[in-house]
């Protein structure tokens, strides 16, 4: 979610107003918190609860599917010094970014999601990562090196 969205509420109310545009959004270890246009009291908040919010595919991040766990679970992580470091086995959550956690034939890495240190992805979906020196368990520095 972010502001300026349009997104629309399902199922509809069989009156009012059905497209809202995102305000402003908090996020917190609970959630997110999302103000919608049109939405001024806890009573029309209230009529809002169990219900979903939909948005025009073209609306969407382009890089939308970098932050959804479950299309990114499996997928291979290389990294550019280090090789092949295994697949996301799980995304973990966290208040200034995502942590990407990573398990191969030498163990586990849990790799930062942060645009300093992602280098792209292919188009099977394998995702390319310059992680610091020492940021894998088993990394001495020397990988890579003859």
């Amino acid at each position: 979610m972010s502001a300026g969205l349009r997104v629309a509420v399902v199922p509809p109310a069989l009156k009012g107003k059905r497209w809202h545009t995102v305000e402003d959004v908090e996020t917190s270890p609970a959630g997110q918190l999302v103000s919608l246009s049109g939405i001024k009291s806890l009573g029309d908040a209230s009529e809002l609860a169990g219900k979903s919010l939909i948005a025009a595919e073209e609306d969407l991040p382009d890089d939308l599917e970098m932050h959804d766990p479950q299309s990114l679970c499996g997928r291979d992580v290389v990294d550019g010094r280090l090789g092949l470091l295994g697949q996301i086995e799980e995304v973990m959550v966290g208040p200034a970014n995502d942590v990407w956690v990573v398990d191969g034939e030498l163990g586990e890495t849990l790799v930062p999601v942060v645009e300093e240190m992602l280098d792209g992805v292919d188009e099977d979906g394998t995702i390319y990562v310059n992680i610091p020196v020492g940021l894998a368990p088993w990394d001495d520095g020397e990988a890579g090196e003859e």
